[in-house]
């Protein structure tokens, strides 16, 4: 995967899951760039998933990860995006695979779901892994909201 510098994004239910994920790109040495939040107050996710994509979107990050309770707002809210392919994962295998056939671009991880040690391997995986391309850039082209 080609990192340009990680986008970052979560509301109050994934802080502590976002703040695990900036220790993890910080050991292996990825920049990034937070958009919050920034505590643990209650907040909501649609606030910092629309900077997350507009940040992609933009140019000024790729790829992103996002984390909320269960991922699911972060998801809806980033696939509005006609650019935006976010994937929430919560094992290696979704992630491996969301990658290879989906060319995902924002990596969904569920705070409230899984533990670090999951997320260490989701992440693993999501940025070793390669999109293939051929018959899976022909369905990725078919999912703009102006094609249908």
């Amino acid at each position: 995967m080609d990192i340009k510098k990680v986008g970052l994004a979560s509301d109050h239910a994934g802080f502590a899951m976002k703040e695990f994920v900036k220790q993890y790109l910080d050991e292996k040495g990825i920049p990034y760039h937070d958009y919050g939040t920034y505590s643990e107050e209650s907040t909501d996710y649609p606030d910092y998933g629309h900077q997350l994509a507009r940040g992609i979107e933009n140019g000024d990050v790729y790829p992103g990860i996002a984390v909320c309770a269960t991922g699911e707002g972060m998801s809806m809210t980033l696939n509005k995006y006609q650019h935006i392919r976010a994937a929430l994962c919560w094992i290696p295998k979704v992630a491996h695979l969301t990658r290879a056939h989906n060319n995902a671009n924002v990596l969904v991880l569920p705070g409230k779901i899984i533990d670090n040690d999951t997320a260490r391997a989701i992440m693993d995986e999501y940025f070793s892994t390669d999109f293939e391309g051929g018959r899976h850039l022909r369905r990725i082209n078919k999912i703009p909201v102006d094609a249908c």
